[in-house]
């Protein structure tokens, strides 16, 4: 019975073929940033389009930690990474692929009857469909259906089956149907107040709060981003989504924190009324 490799082996091997690897931890998720490096205040590195280069050995700033440097990956702040790792991400971008990541059946069954056939890798829901060539990485494009290359990291689950195809213009327009420039334009929940007449939650201060503080839980997070800004949409209606309360000027300031960390407008809408779908408005 062959041993499973370590993800530091793992991602040693993956470095030799000129793939930039780095760990995952629970979630899925990369290491957050250290105390020097959080916030950005170390300036960032050059590859995030972040003034100024970043020193720090440690494994900061998500995908842009990823290397193909083996010293990297068995020095010793890694090494404590990888001990508490859970798998091995990498950089599409950096190995010249990128990723559809296809998230349940129907895209699935949507990708096989629309995208040419490439190397396919099966994930815990779906499948990951590779293909040769850099594009800028997008979220949502489609319902159940992200693009991984540049600028994004990917799980690696194993080299897959199949030859890797040319990234087709198919893939390529699903990132520019919607420009990142485009925000919605939002609505205003309707939703009656109770039969009382009178809002409970109709103070400015108290509903104030309420919008400063899920932008702030958007705009902090440092990973999870999806969770994040569904989460944050949830805790707004589930408050005040039954009364009124929310003007379009409320759900513009939560779209636009959710997009100042790098959703897209279809995914804040998605999301927005997902939320809405949950508590039943």
């Amino acid at each position: 019975m062959s041993e499973t490799p370590s993800p530091q082996r793992t991602a040693l091997s993956l470095a030799a073929s000129g793939v930039a690897v780095l760990p995952l931890r629970r979630g899925k998720v990369p290491f957050g940033n250290c105390t020097v490096c959080a916030g950005n205040a170390c300036g960032g590195r050059p590859n995030m389009k972040i003034p100024g280069p970043c020193r720090c050995p440690g494994v900061c700033h998500a995908w842009a930690a990823a290397t193909t440097d083996p010293a990297v990956i068995v020095s010793p702040v890694w090494a404590a990474a990888w001990r508490r790792a859970v798998c091995v991400g990498y950089h599409p971008g950096s190995a010249g692929l990128t990723v559809v990541d296809l998230d349940n059946a129907d895209a699935i069954a949507w990708a096989r009857t629309t995208l040419p056939a490439t190397r396919t890798v099966a994930t815990t829901r779906g499948e990951h469909w590779i293909y040769r060539g850099t594009m800028t990485s997008h979220n949502a494009v489609r319902p159940g259906v992200d693009i991984k290359s540049s600028m994004s990291y990917a799980r690696y689950l194993g080299p897959g089956t199949g030859p890797l195809a040319d990234l087709p213009d198919t893939v390529r327009a699903l990132a520019v149907k919607q420009p990142p420039t485009v925000r919605p334009t939002p609505r205003s929940v309707s939703v009656p107040a109770p039969s009382s007449g009178r809002c409970p939650h109709r103070t400015s201060v108290f509903l104030e709060r309420g919008i400063a503080m899920a932008e702030q839980r958007i705009t902090s997070a440092r990973s999870g981003i999806h969770a994040t800004v569904y989460g944050a949409f949830l805790a707004v209606l589930s408050t005040h989504g039954r009364c009124g309360c929310l003007t379009d000027t409320h759900m513009a300031r939560l779209f636009t924190a959710a997009q100042a960390k790098g959703e897209t407008a279809r995914h804040c809408t998605d999301a927005w009324n997902n939320a809405r779908t949950t508590l039943g408005l």
